[in-house]
């Protein structure tokens, strides 16, 4: 089969590999469209994850299923499926300890790129088909299912972290697509102001319509002194880290008021410490909780963030800023998720 693969660091290019063989809880699946993330970027381009060599890229994606095993009671071949980026194996004891994403190791449940091939290539394997997979809603757009693998989940997971409550004052830096979700998973759960950091004209806009109520551009000077300006002196009651590197942590701790909560769902692709201010964190006991975590995926995970969509309750279209047709547009995609140009939020690719 045909894969587009991270051939090593700093490179990229098709090639081919046996078809994946099927374990008897497991299924054999096909693309149906692909979504490229930053995540990949920093895994070809910054090694973040090590040294990768041939390995097929890609984890957002929704698919059809060609194949199960013997022990899967729920899926069968035709099916159309969404497809989580985080795969656990859900009978691991970290899973039975509530921390199914860290199955086998930490962030081992994050599998699809990272410890096996990813879904671009013509044919994936997906471990625990029942307790991973979930079927793809009627009338579901194959487009928009692929930002339920990944951009929504993590988003909101932020959010979950935070522990956003009604009436809170968010503080929400980055607003990719992974921040423009964490903005909207913080609206749902009742926060009433949402302090958004970023300055992207399209990602304002769609920020603004998913409940930012406030923007901060860090070209005006220091992100916390601009929370305490906007909130009196109080700072904010918790904060969702979406973006920055290991010294985001500085302002943000530094605009939280004691006893708040920063969920971080940033991948830090470099540096080897995270920088906390001492001070600004109480000497370490001003009860300034930093959360950091791989979004949780599952069957059941799909399936609910799925039922937000079908129930109007959000609207992913406007993450979709670029979408193309067919395999050979995948390296162009990743290469725009790379470069970055001022009018992309996410680039999608339809493969049927």
């Amino acid at each position: 089969m045909k894969g587009f693969a991270m051939l090593r660091i700093g490179e990229v290019g098709w090639i081919e590999k046996p078809k994946p063989v099927c374990g008897p809880m497991d299924a054999i699946c096909r693309p149906l469209a692909a979504a490229v993330c930053t995540s990949d970027v920093h895994t070809v381009w910054e090694g973040a994850v090590g040294e990768r060599k041939n390995l097929i890229l890609g984890h957002e994606c929704c698919a059809e299923v060609t194949e199960v095993g013997a022990l899967v009671r729920d899926f069968r071949p035709g099916d159309r499926v969404l497809v989580p980026a985080i795969t656990p194996d859900w009978n691991s004891l970290e899973a039975q300890a509530g921390y199914a994403m860290h199955s086998g190791g930490m962030l081992a449940g994050w599998k699809f790129s990272n410890i096996k091939d990813g879904v671009f290539a013509e044919y994936f394997h997906v471990n625990d088909a029942d307790g991973n997979l979930a079927h793809l809603p009627d009338g579901m757009d194959v487009l928009e299912a692929c930002m339920l693998s990944d951009m929504v989940p993590t988003g909101f997971h932020g959010a979950e972290l935070a522990d956003v409550r009604f009436g809170d004052t968010v503080l929400v830096v980055g607003i990719g697509p992974v921040g423009l979700m964490a903005v909207a998973g913080a609206a749902l759960r009742g926060a009433a102001r949402i302090l958004a950091v970023g300055t992207r004209p399209v990602c304002v806009e769609a920020a603004r319509n998913y409940g930012a109520s406030d923007f901060i551009s860090y070209k005006n000077g220091p992100i916390d002194e601009q929370v305490l300006e906007l909130t009196h002196g109080r700072g904010v009651d918790c904060a969702i880290v979406a973006g920055g590197d290991t010294d985001t942590f500085i302002p943000v701790v530094r605009a939280l008021k004691p006893g708040g909560r920063i969920g971080n769902v940033n991948y830090l692709g470099s540096g080897d410490y995270v920088r906390i201010p001492r001070t600004d964190w109480g000497v370490g006991m001003g009860h300034k909780q930093i959360n950091g975590g791989l979004m949780p995926g599952g069957r059941l995970q799909m399936e609910r963030l799925a039922a937000l969509l079908t129930y109007g309750r959000l609207d992913i279209r406007p993450l979709i800023t670029h979408v193309f047709d067919g395999w050979d547009s995948l390296p162009q995609a990743l290469q725009l998720m790379k470069d970055k140009p001022g009018d992309l939020i996410k680039p999608v690719v339809r493969l049927v």
